[in-house]
């Protein structure tokens, strides 16, 4: 595989409410994606950030007294401290509220107006104020009258906007949905689409006038660019493709189009219908996946904060503190609602995939291996001089399958399919172990080059599987290097999975990397 550059983005989070699960888990496995491709030896940008204008925080500002600037300054900064709590590794955390993002959005806006694309005109219709979001007599009717979000009224409004001519681009928009059918994953949210498209398109607000904290409409002050439009473009600002004399522009504009824009499926039809149609509009290329995952629930209820199931920070912190970090990655990234389905995120099925996958499975196996080196080789990797006793695995072979299985998952931002390829490898080791005995053979001194010959396949095999697996365990796959004396990461994943790499005599420490966590 050639290095390439790669682009990935979270949705940019809004500041009127404190960061949770939701959050926390697409900006985690954004961020499994971006190690795994770094590990690759790719030049990855993974972009994260706050979206901070907009109606709700201008009257939440307004009801504690202080200036939209002041909240949304202290809500983004709540934000970077809890991506830093998570381990993080994002390039750039963009605000909405930095001039660059600004200035760029009203240029990209202008642009807009004179190719025609935006023109000013009257809405009369349906509002959600909750979400920001107009809806048309039908489409209010289809949800009778009431916000699909809260389920709160929504609200009569006529009002002067400009808007953009997405009915101009429904032709187009079928076409790439055709051409390009990976474009909206998984296929259920891409068929949700393509139902709404056959409906047809109308043009769509991008200003509004009841209120000001927002970036004015070039020439016209008294519009403010409305908060979603503003918060696409962030994905593009970010890269300085609308300033082409930024340093932001110089260092990064080579990384559109993205690879991969993760969001969560309520947002779906702004990021695979409108943002597309933007783009085309603008005469820049299409990103190459827009990915919307599903919602976690919790002990099988949709989570909501009356019901007190809500999965908060202090929840996710008390997680980490108990079982550590890696195995709240290792929870999002494998029984996470990547899928079609929502997930379900409850206490005993975190304490079973911890204790099955982590502690019993790869700390288990790690640990055996390691404490038979010590014990039987004197704590040196053995050679493997190809005499084995039974286990009848072809394991050149086998790790090379299971290497390009995880590779290939993961460009499909198939974490857990990735992940489960790796931890077959771990499998695999624990059956061999239990087929070839090494603890009894070992009885025996004349079999110590058999002996030998199993635990540099077992050390052999964990190495492999724990490279597959450092973006997802950073923290733990480190302890393990360090104890077994494998030096850093080298940057080119495939080579460093090629079986043999391993050199015999390396010092092999005992490691306890997943330590039971008993629950009361």
């Amino acid at each position: 595989m050639s290095h390439l550059k790669r682009y990935i983005t979270t949705p940019i989070y809004y500041v009127n409410d404190r960061p949770h699960i939701g959050h926390v888990y697409t900006t985690t496995i954004c961020d499994v994606w971006a190690r795994f491709q770094r590990l690759a030896g790719h030049d990855v940008f993974f972009l994260t950030g706050t979206d901070e204008h907009g109606q709700k925080v201008e009257q939440s500002a307004e009801a504690r007294g202080v200036t939209p600037q002041a909240l949304a300054d202290e809500n983004s900064a709540e934000f970077r401290r809890i991506m830093g709590m998570f381990d993080l590794t994002n390039d750039e955390f963009i605000r909405t509220t930095d001039p660059r993002h600004e200035q760029q959005v009203q240029s990209l806006v202008k642009r807009l107006m004179d190719s025609g694309d935006v023109y000013l005109g009257t809405f009369e219709g349906w509002y959600d104020p909750g979400q920001e979001e107009y809806y048309t007599e039908t489409k209010a009717r289809e949800v009778e009258f009431k916000s699909p979000i809260s389920g709160k009224p929504l609200e009569r409004a006529t009002e002067e906007n400009y808007y953009f001519k997405l009915s101009a681009y429904q032709d187009r928009l079928e076409k790439m949905f055709k051409d390009h059918p990976g474009i909206v994953r998984p296929d259920a949210r891409r068929n949700e689409v393509l139902g709404r498209l056959r409906e047809g398109l109308l043009d769509v607000p991008i200003s509004r006038t009841n209120f000001a904290w927002g970036i004015g409409v070039p020439g016209a002050p008294e519009h403010v660019i409305y908060v979603w439009i503003d918060a696409l473009f962030n994905y593009i600002t970010a890269l300085g493709l609308a300033d082409s004399d930024s340093e932001w522009y110089s260092d990064r504009s080579e990384y559109w189009p993205a690879g991969m824009q993760v969001i969560g499926k309520e947002i779906l039809w702004f990021h695979a219908v409108i943002w597309p149609a933007l783009l085309m509009a603008l005469g820049l290329p299409l990103p190459e996946c827009i990915y919307a995952h599903s919602f976690w629930i919790s002990e099988g209820q949709k989570m909501s904060k009356s019901l007190g199931n809500f999965i908060d920070l202090e929840q996710l912190q008390d997680y980490m503190e108990t079982y550590g970090s890696d195995a709240l990655r290792y929870f999002l990234a494998t029984q996470g609602p990547l899928g079609a389905t929502d997930s379900d995120f409850s206490r005993s099925q975190f304490h079973e995939t911890y204790t099955t996958d982590l502690v019993n499975t790869l700390g288990n196996c790690a640990s055996r291996t390691s404490a038979m080196i010590g014990k039987y080789c004197e704590g040196a990797c053995p050679e493997d001089t190809g005499e084995c006793a039974g286990g009848g695995v072809e394991w050149s072979d086998f790790t090379a399958a299971q290497v390009e299985a995880s590779i290939a998952a993961m460009e499909k931002f198939d974490l857990s399919g990735s992940i489960a390829a790796a931890m077959s490898i771990v499998r695999q080791v624990d059956a061999f172990i239990n087929d070839t005995a090494p603890f009894k053979l070992a009885k025996d001194p004349d079999s110590a080059p058999m002996v030998g010959n199993i635990l540099y396949r077992c050390a052999e095999a964990i190495r492999i599987a724990t490279c597959l697996l450092e973006a997802t365990l950073p923290d733990r796959v480190q302890q393990l290097r360090t104890a077994w004396h494998l030096g850093e990461a080298s940057g080119d994943l495939r080579g460093e999975c090629v079986w043999g790499r391993l050199e015999p005599g390396t010092t092999i420490e005992k490691v306890a990397l997943f330590p039971r966590v008993e629950t009361s």
